[in-house]
């Protein structure tokens, strides 16, 4: 299939060299022009994914209207806040073709301004054409190596045409589950990025692996009680879009939202540590949308609000280690 993937951070790249090795004929058109000429002259993206050659047949573009022309799969590969923007230039680029099956985003976060979620924005631009998700636990190194992986291709209705795509975007190497339940992967995706700064606050703190896995344990039961509040299915976020990516984001070293909560737990402030960041932590952002959203819908979330509480409110997080440990006491389920 013709695929164009838009957005050359280590993810967009890492899925665009998983498509060529499925037989898609891809083009890879990054964000600055600079980054296409430096792509195009080393074949290597050193910036965000060193250390893997992009092959000659992995086209790269720096024009979006070429590569829309002709596109079956279009994929969105920017973090959250700048999706609206891209799809605006889509817009402007060309108009949707009758050869175009499916738009599929990767973002995994909310627009802090109208608290959307990516589908939705994205249908506001796109509102005749099938819009999907893909999540799931997906380092994107590992993802460029080779190693195997199972992710979530959430699609409103999952029709032979799905089918093929999910067929055409597998091997034995990259394993895709197909599901109807996009507000759920979606969902999932977006809360297990605020739990694993919660994660990185106990390896901060060194709390050790008994206060780690109860946390983990805990937070899992809390994104499942918002996700399903907020529309997904419960089955979802014990699949690979949830239970999958919380337990990879939690434990993994190269988590940017693990990370960030392990320096705050080690006494940096969230803001410095922000300003400071060369790529995105969808976290920061998703724990201020989540925290309005709950609010609104009066959910209980008590983790969530400590998180908030450390993060936007300078509280200690050994303070708010302590409001969670001193709570009523319950039943676990």
């Amino acid at each position: 299939m013709n695929t164009c993937v838009l957005g050359a951070g280590a993810w967009g790249t890492a899925i665009a060299l998983h498509l060529i090795q499925c037989g898609h004929s891809v083009s890879l058109v990054p964000r600055r022009i600079e980054q296409a000429m430096e792509l195009t002259s080393k074949r290597e993206n050193s910036e965000y994914l060193p250390g893997f050659k992009l092959p000659e047949s992995l086209q790269i573009g720096h024009q979006l209207e070429p590569v829309l022309m002709e596109a079956e799969i279009v994929i969105l590969a920017c973090p959250a806040k700048g999706l609206r923007k891209l799809c605006q230039h889509i817009q402007a680029a060309a108009q949707t073709k009758e050869q175009l099956k499916l738009i599929l985003i990767l973002s995994k976060g909310l627009e802090q301004d109208s608290l959307k979620l990516p589908d939705a924005i994205v249908q506001e631009y796109f509102p005749q054409t099938a819009i999907g998700v893909l999540s799931g636990p997906s380092y994107a190194a590992e993802v460029a190596a080779g190693a195997p992986t199972a992710l979530s291709l959430a699609v409103e209705i999952c029709s032979p045409i799905m089918e093929a795509i999910q067929e055409s975007m597998s091997n034995d190497r990259l394993r895709l589950y197909l599901t109807d339940d996009v507000k759920g992967v979606e969902l999932g995706g977006i809360l297990k990025n605020i739990y694993a700064i919660g994660a990185g606050l106990c390896d901060g703190l060194s709390l050790g692996d008994n206060a780690k896995s109860a946390y983990i344990t805990r937070a899992m039961n809390e994104m499942t009680s918002i996700g399903k509040a907020l529309g997904g299915r419960k089955e979802t976020f014990y699949g690979l879009s949830g239970f999958g990516d919380l337990i990879a984001t939690c434990f993994g070293s190269w988590s940017r939202n693990r990370s960030f909560g392990e320096s705050m737990g080690q006494g940096l402030e969230p803001q410095h540590i922000i300003n400071n960041q060369k790529t995105v932590v969808e976290g920061f952002v998703a724990v201020d949308c989540l925290h309005q959203i709950a609010e609104n819908k009066a959910l209980e979330t008590p983790i969530l609000d400590e998180l908030y509480g450390i993060i936007y409110r300078g509280t200690a997080p050994e303070l708010a280690l302590r409001n969670l440990m001193v709570r009523e006491l319950k039943t676990e389920f």
